[in-house]
């Protein structure tokens, strides 16, 4: 691990507590982002690089099954990264929000803003849960 907190595996970061993964889709100008562990002011530091690269995508999935704990850093890293897409003519999605993170998003009224679905496959395969 460098002292950026990166492993040696390309496409993936880590911080002692959050392990930031990117994975291209098969299909061009798609990224999955898989997160696992917490995420708030000491650990966004993997995920907001990953984020800035992906920049030309025209859709990223967020990949929230192995994330525990997400303060308003994460949110606010998703919510600007969300605008930044949109502007560029893309968009990102959440998928796998379990219990408490889904409950950030809920009480802050950012579930309104991201199509989420159930699970990584099935945001690639296109049908959101029920908001």
């Amino acid at each position: 691990m460098d002292a950026g907190g990166r492993t040696g595996a390309p496409g993936a970061a880590r911080t002692d507590r959050l392990l930031v993964e990117i994975l291209p889709e098969r299909r061009p100008g798609i990224l999955v982002v898989t997160l696992d562990g917490e995420l708030d002011h000491d650990t966004a530091e993997p995920l907001r690089n990953a984020l800035e690269a992906a920049s030309g995508a025209v859709r990223v999935v967020v990949d929230c099954s192995g994330l525990r704990f997400c303060d308003s850093t994460g949110l606010n890293i998703l919510l600007r990264t969300r605008l930044r897409l949109l502007a560029e003519g893309g968009r990102v999605d959440l998928a796998g929000l379990r219990p408490p993170v889904d409950r950030v998003f809920e009480i802050t009224g950012a579930l309104r803003l991201f199509p989420v679905y159930e699970d990584a496959g099935t945001a690639l395969g296109g049908n959101p849960r029920p908001a």
